[in-house]
């Protein structure tokens, strides 16, 4: 079924939502599990010009608190760290570690910001060959 699950995060209360669903999944098809966050502010997007900011730092370190949730947990999993924008980088890192799921949380609509912009789900959905699966994030 699936073996190898791209769970990109947003370092905030809505990455619970996709995590705590995954797990069964996970743990049912032995699937091993990438973690990704995308860094998209102005910092992030001149890097490396301008160097490492205390937002990729703590985004850094943010991630590796939950691949260590979840090894421990006895999931095998991997953290990466993208900069630029999210969409994209969600793809090509689904596509480069050769990923067969990509699971994340939503928001929900935005209305008027959507419409202007987009939203990152909507362009993963469109753009994508694999499987993708959503999940509204809970609020708390």
């Amino acid at each position: 079924m699936y073996h190898h699950i791209l769970i990109p995060l947003e370092n905030s209360a809505a990455d619970a939502t996709i995590l705590e669903h995954i797990r069964p999944l996970a743990r049912l098809t032995h699937a091993r599990i990438t973690l990704l966050h995308v860094a998209d502010g102005f910092a992030a997007r001149n890097q490396p010009a301008m160097g490492e900011s205390d937002e990729m730092r703590e985004d850094r370190a943010y991630l590796a608190r939950r691949q260590n949730e979840l090894t421990s947990e006895g999931f095998a999993v991997s953290a990466i760290l993208e900069y630029g924008e999210p969409a994209e980088r969600i793809l090509e890192t689904a596509d480069k570690e050769r990923c067969d799921l990509i699971a994340m949380s939503t928001h929900g609509h935005r209305f008027l910001n959507d419409l202007i912009l987009g939203s990152v789900a909507a362009t993963v959905r469109h753009r994508t060959h694999i499987p993708v699966l959503m999940l509204r994030a809970l609020e708390k």
